[in-house]
């Protein structure tokens, strides 16, 4: 295909979808030449028509770990250094960490020199851990001052056991906009794979703290579905369990298959057909239920970690030292540099720097994931045409 920067071409049930930075378009077979690439005029029309056109980066992507320790014990977590030998719910972890407010002074004054180099005054912070919540006041403090240095908005990424009403308003009002919590399937299976280092399970108890935040805070939810072998069976009733108990207008749902990148897990379920079509059943579902599904994109540089030099984001531990990406942080060998001296020079981090796209790469043969998941996509595009949500 003479398809670049990241743009897609699907099959579809009628119809070819391109999938540009720009937007998506509905493709017959003569916008095609034989070999699945675009027809010059199709390519100068989708161009003039502004779907080829990346949006430029208008905002810094700042990922803060504020508590590298989590109360659950997740066997799959990438930030776990082996499995629980005792075959419990406690598997060693990256080392302990704990934002403070020394630190968060350490990472706006880096935040500022970053966003001047880019010519960008506004800034978006992402929460994330380990478990953030296990240190709300150094969420809040950070997102209290980072209003003087451009914060528009703030996300967390959370397990949700430790939210309290109070406590998601207090956010809130610090520009807290969303959180992403994940289920491991139903309530059975959830309660058997995401657990409490403590022990006991945790599905009744997000739900209901998503339930009562709703009430006292507009925050939106992104409930991320992890799909394996453990839990796929189990994806039907999860989602019509979620739409009685929470509000669906509320949330958006996003069915992930979970990597082989813990130490010690494999996701024994593999990229087939089959398994596509069941992603395809449960978007439509989710949809048919009135949750919002994230669209089909190009395949885009993350802001975050999809440059090497960190020009539009950064992930920054705890303790204050850099990544790459949010997989490696906290991991020995992977430091590219700390926010009081910067990153370190390209020749010692380019073996370091990591991104979105390589979390995946050498778990799965990549040409049978590319292929499951334009599958998913092209069923998604199909079903929004035909119900007219496109």
């Amino acid at each position: 295909m003479n398809v670049s920067s990241g743009e897609r071409i699907l099959k579809g049930a009628k119809n070819w979808w391109f999938v540009g930075p720009g937007g998506v378009a509905r493709l017959r077979a003569r916008h095609l030449t034989p070999g699945g690439a675009l027809q010059p005029g199709t390519e100068r029309r989708l161009r003039e028509s502004g779907l080829l056109t990346t949006a430029p980066v208008t905002a810094y992507s700042l990922t803060v770990l504020t508590s590298t320790d989590c109360n659950l014990g997740c066997g799959y977590c990438f930030q776990n250094t082996s499995q629980d030998t005792a075959g419990g719910s406690r598997p060693p972890r990256i080392a302990h960490a704990r934002l403070t407010p020394e630190t968060v002074t350490s990472i706006l004054r880096f935040t500022d020199r970053q966003m001047a180099a880019a010519g960008l005054d506004k800034l978006k912070i992402l929460l994330f851990g380990g478990e953030p919540l296990l240190n709300p006041r150094g969420c809040m403090e950070l997102l209290s001052r980072a209003v003087g240095h451009g914060l528009t908005s703030a996300s967390m990424i959370s397990n949700l056991t430790l939210l309290t009403p109070l406590l998601a308003r207090r956010l809130e009002e610090l520009r807290l906009k969303s959180v992403q919590v994940t289920f491991d399937g139903d309530r059975e299976d959830h309660d058997r794979i995401r657990v409490r280092r403590s022990h006991g399970g945790t599905f009744d108890t997000i739900v209901r703290n998503i339930a009562r935040a709703s009430e006292v805070t507009s925050i939106r939810w992104t409930l991320r579905v992890n799909v394996s072998h453990h839990t796929f069976r189990g994806v039907d009733a999860l989602v019509d369990r979620l739409a009685a108990a929470l509000d669906p207008s509320r949330c958006g749902i996003y069915f992930a298959q979970v990597g082989d990148v813990g130490i010690g897990y494999a996701n024994d379920l593999t990229p087939t057909g089959e398994l596509a079509a069941g992603f395809a059943r449960w978007q439509r579902s989710a949809l048919d239920r009135g949750f919002s599904v994230s669209r089909p994109r190009a395949h885009l540089p993350c802001a975050t970690c999809g440059y090497g030099d960190g020009r539009y984001g950064a992930v920054v531990n705890a303790d204050g030292t850099l990544s790459s990406c949010w997989e490696t942080a906290g991991k020995p060998g992977w430091e590219v540099g700390s926010v009081a001296e910067g990153y370190l020079p390209g020749a010692q981090t380019r073996e370091r720097w990591i991104s979105c796209a390589d979390l995946y790469r050498n778990q799965q043969d990549e040409r049978a994931l590319a292929a499951f998941r334009d599958a998913v996509d092209a069923a998604l595009l199909d079903h929004l045409d035909e119900t007219g949500r496109l």
